[in-house]
């Protein structure tokens, strides 16, 4: 059965983001610290096509996360930020560049239409306006009985974590204070909607917990 797989990476205060996010700084103020435990992995590295790297404890937490995915789940601020309707005559094609590292269907939760966006190596942009469990029911049909990613953001996140519709979630705590930004958990009720933790793998940059859903 398809299951909808969250992760992400958090400050030991409770942000996933810096202040002051813009289309120039998407991840805000100190926003890119929180991923940095990633950048050195061999297994990161090689999906950028860039060469060497680093193997840890982390690697495995890293390549778990794109096993058996057949679709993407994501916010508009996380496809390309800034705010309002698309550009008609020339709508951006997101932070992703020509060669995104999806290669996967990806649907993109907004409020405003656009026309689906195909690019390299499998990976394809469709712009659901219908709502969290539309985006849901499509990827899942893309996914063909893979699991769906879902890559955020915050806002996105915590809609589906209210409805109890998020099947596993790792959160990569990073040993960071940001003092202020996006909060993951603000208004997403008083427990985790029935998620356990199952796994903790500790190093010295980053501490993943993994929960999954009970039965």
């Amino acid at each position: 059965m398809s299951k909808l797989r969250f992760r992400i990476s958090m400050s030991l205060d409770g942000f996933v983001a810096g202040p002051h996010q813009s289309k120039e700084d998407p991840l805000g103020v100190g926003g890119m610290r929180l991923h940095e435990w990633v950048f050195p992995l061999e297994v990161f590295r090689k999906m950028h096509d860039m060469p060497g790297g680093e193997v840890n404890e982390s690697s495995l937490v890293v390549k778990e996360a794109f096993e058996n995915i057949g679709a993407t789940i994501m916010g508009r601020n996380m496809f390309g930020g800034h705010p309002g309707p698309w550009n008609s005559a020339k709508p951006w094609n997101g932070w992703w560049g020509d060669n995104p590292p999806f290669h996967t269907p990806v649907f993109v939760i907004t409020h405003y239409e656009r026309e689906p966006l195909v690019l390299k190596a499998g990976n394809s942009f469709t712009f659901v306006t219908e709502g969290l469990a539309a985006a849901l029911q499509q990827a899942k049909v893309a996914a063909g009985g893979c699991d769906v990613s879902l890559g955020g953001g915050a806002q996105v996140a915590r809609g589906y974590l209210r409805e109890g519709l998020i099947d596993e979630m790792t959160i990569s705590l990073v040993p960071i204070l940001l003092g202020s930004g996006e909060r993951l958990f603000d208004d997403t009720g008083e427990d985790l909607q029935g998620l356990e933790l199952v796994r903790t793998i500790a190093t010295r940059d980053v501490i993943h917990l993994r929960f999954a859903r009970a039965g």
